[in-house]
């Protein structure tokens, strides 16, 4: 099974659940297990270095990056930037509602903005039947 690492806040993390799980039963239909970072461990401040270091760790495991920018959060920043000098690939999940991040799009090579639940898994269905990572 391939495994896709998927950035997303911490502080959003709950307000993004359907997304999640959509995200999950998806890429799980294209033999992908989806791995959380921020539903493994909760670190405290003094365990930066190491949270850092198991983050980039779990990045260097996966086969892909997906990317939830709905809302910000520069650790998800991070985790692109190391997925892109890494050469992985990065998919960018926005919700339409939500601002666009210049950076994170430009970062990604797929882009993904729904408008619903329905239209992520529609959008995320297609675009792993038609690429191949």
């Amino acid at each position: 099974m391939k495994k896709a690492y998927l950035a997303i806040g911490l502080q959003n993390r709950q307000n993004l659940a359907k997304e999640v799980n959509i995200i999950q039963e998806v890429m799980n239909g294209f033999n992908y297990q989806v791995f959380i970072f921020v539903d493994e461990k909760q670190y405290s401040a003094a365990e930066e270095k190491e949270m850092m270091f198991q983050a980039f760790t779990a990045i260097d495991a996966s086969d892909l990056i997906l990317a939830e920018v709905s809302e910000k959060a520069i650790g998800v920043g991070i985790e692109i930037g190391y997925a892109v000098a890494k050469k992985k690939p990065v998919i960018y999940l926005r919700s339409a509602n939500a601002a666009h991040s210049s950076t994170a799009s430009g970062a990604a090579q797929y882009s993904i903005v729904y408008p619903n639940t329905e239209d992520l898994a529609n959008g995320l269905q297609a675009l792993m039947g038609s690429v191949i990572i």
